[in-house]
């Protein structure tokens, strides 16, 4: 992992280091802006949408050069990061989130293509430690960017300074051994390729509108239906976060596991740990468990739980799509269809919640666990 896998880390790392940056950044963001919170909500829509298709375009230009593309993309978002710091009205503000959003996606599959590449070269299991950077950074920025707007630092200068550190990790990538040209293509083609894709990204998206729920609304319903302290709400999305680390670090640790195997960890633990979480306490339907079980430890935990569970999914699902067709088209499909996640999450959970209520919404959500089971358990 020393030569292969550091540099790819790093990379998500930062990437990582941006985004717990950036929820941390968004009371200051609309201050600078003078913009209302339907504005802002409406401009941080431009993140996915320029996601999206620069995903399809980076998985047909990445494969066969996949470090020169991402060293250029990392290099980009670096820019995109930059450029955010200076801008004073809603309207520049949002078209520059798009040229981000773009940069991002593309970094996402040319970081998924260039770790699988490396997977089949090296011989090493590298998604699951690539992947766990992430998490790690986003716990260790978004307080690390508190302190810094509690010191006087303004926005201009905690993007820059998290630009440079983009820009250093995409300067690690030159360390980074890559085959050229394109890798020979896998057995599958056609028809059954795009199926295939279509399986995979389906259920790391099921898995991933699990985590953008927890990472949006957790601290919601501590506070206002669990009675929890700012802070100890404010704690919740860490604890998911650590919980997903760790569960891909023990998978890293251990012989290698089955994807069937992790789905159905994933089906079972994932799926009970948002209902626990959504209904372990008062303001759910619940589960028995009252207050004498301490509603605010119980939905903690289970956001521990589904953490653990969900963690090592998809990173082994972009492994294995990555063996299963060395070309590279099956992990840039199972990329970009994964992230229609990040729009279909809000939305699902927004409209749960106006139903039922915000515990019940985020219990609901359990239901997504059922394609990881079927998964595990088809014949």
């Amino acid at each position: 992992m020393k030569f292969r896998g550091t540099p790819l880390i790093l990379v998500c790392g930062a990437w990582g280091v941006f985004w717990g940056a950036w929820s941390a950044l968004l009371p200051a963001v609309k201050d600078q802006l003078g913009a209302s919170t339907p504005e802002l909500g409406l401009a941080l829509t431009a993140v996915p949408v320029g996601a999206i298709p620069a995903m399809a375009l980076t998985g047909r230009l990445a494969r066969g050069r996949e470090r020169e593309a991402l060293l250029i993309v990392t290099v980009l978002f670096a820019a995109g990061v930059a450029a955010i710091g200076w801008t004073r009205s809603p309207a520049a503000f949002a078209v520059t989130l798009l040229l981000l959003g773009a940069a991002s996606g593309a970094l996402d599959v040319a970081l998924n293509l260039a770790t699988g590449r490396a997977e089949r070269e090296s011989g090493r299991r590298l998604f699951q430690p690539v992947h766990a950077a992430f998490p790690v950074a986003v716990i260790a920025a978004a307080p690390a960017t508190g302190l810094a707007r509690q010191l006087g630092l303004g926005t201009e200068a905690v993007l820059a300074a998290v630009a440079l550190l983009v820009v250093a990790a995409a300067a690690g990538l030159l360390r980074l051994p890559m085959g050229r040209g394109p890798a020979a293509g896998g057995h599958r083609e056609g028809r059954r390729r795009w199926s295939h894709a279509a399986v995979l990204g389906g259920l790391a998206a099921c898995v991933l509108i699990i985590e953008n729920a927890v990472e949006q609304w957790s601290v919601l319903l501590l506070e206002e239906h669990r009675a929890a302290s700012a802070v100890l709400a404010g704690a919740a999305p860490a604890v998911y976060m650590a919980a997903l680390t760790a569960g891909r670090l023990i998978v890293q640790a251990l012989p290698p596991v089955p994807v069937r195997a992790l789905s159905l960890v994933a089906g079972l633990g994932g799926g009970a740990g948002i209902a626990l979480a959504g209904w372990g306490g008062p303001g759910g339907p619940g589960f028995g468990l009252g207050t004498g079980a301490g509603p605010v430890a119980v939905s903690l935990a289970g956001f521990a739980l589904t953490g653990l569970a969900l963690g090592p999914v998809v990173p082994a699902l972009l492994s294995h799509a990555a063996a299963d067709d060395p070309s590279g088209t099956l992990v840039s499909a199972v990329s970009a269809i994964s992230y229609t996640a990040f729009v279909a999450s809000p939305l699902l959970v927004g409209a749960l919640a106006a139903w039922h209520g915000l515990p019940a919404a985020l219990a609901m959500l359990s239901l997504l666990a059922l394609p990881l089971l079927a998964r595990a358990l088809r014949p």
